[in-house]
């Protein structure tokens, strides 16, 4: 059998999402192998014995790709080049890392979880998983009045729980589930809190972040 059609098979012994496959080759004589050597030179190949060769086979860009590696034992199948090739070992690439996602809505659910139960004011904070985001989340968000924090994309916002200044959490919630709707990603927190806050002939607590009043 040629070395092409060797490798054929050898690949089909491979397993699912192999990485990197160590290949090792024999020849009948140390002139032979000295010319195997030569035709194989872009595979980086070591000697390990004096008729054997040996390199590796890759699918993440460290070494010759599998069909370069037909390529190049088929330089030897036109050399008359007879020897036998053998899988040593193989890798298999890691499992891709699946990261848990949260949608904007669940995440204010969450910054709500941590809160006093007779929490009455909040200032929030939206942090945007991309700037582009920015002008639309702003536009889905108009009823709670965002307010763009710096040249990044994070924004701020005010919440009310039963009256005063602020959007109710009702309404912040019904905002970032059509932020959710359009794909728009990012995490939620909340910066400072007021609890059983009753305001007298004003809207309600103002704060003084950085000189400004919020």
């Amino acid at each position: 059998m040629s070395l092409v059609g060797w490798w054929k098979e050898l690949r089909e012994e491979l397993p699912e999402g192999w990485e990197q496959a160590e290949i090792r080759l024999q020849f009948g004589s140390p002139e032979t192998t000295d010319r195997a050597a030569a035709l194989l030179a872009p595979a980086g190949p070591f000697r390990i014995e004096p008729m054997v060769l040996r390199f590796s086979a890759s699918q993440n860009g460290d070494g010759p790709g599998p069909e370069a590696v037909t390529r190049l034992l088929q330089r030897l199948d036109d050399g008359r080049i007879r020897g036998t090739i053998k899988l040593v070992g193989s890798t298999v690439a890691p499992a891709p890392v699946v990261r848990e996602t949260t949608t904007l809505a669940e995440s204010w659910d969450a910054a709500l979880a941590g809160l006093p139960p007779d929490w009455s004011d909040l200032y929030g904070e939206v942090t945007l998983t991309s700037t582009a985001f920015v002008p639309p989340a702003s536009m889905l968000c108009t009823p709670i009045n965002l307010r763009l924090a710096g040249d990044g994309a994070v924004l701020r916002f005010r919440s009310a729980k039963t009256f005063g200044y602020g959007a109710s959490p009702g309404m912040v919630r019904r905002c970032f589930e059509r932020c959710d709707d359009a794909r728009i990603t990012g995490s939620v927190s909340v910066l400072r809190v007021l609890s059983d806050s009753r305001p007298v002939g004003t809207q309600g607590p103002v704060w003084l972040v950085d000189g400004k009043t919020i």
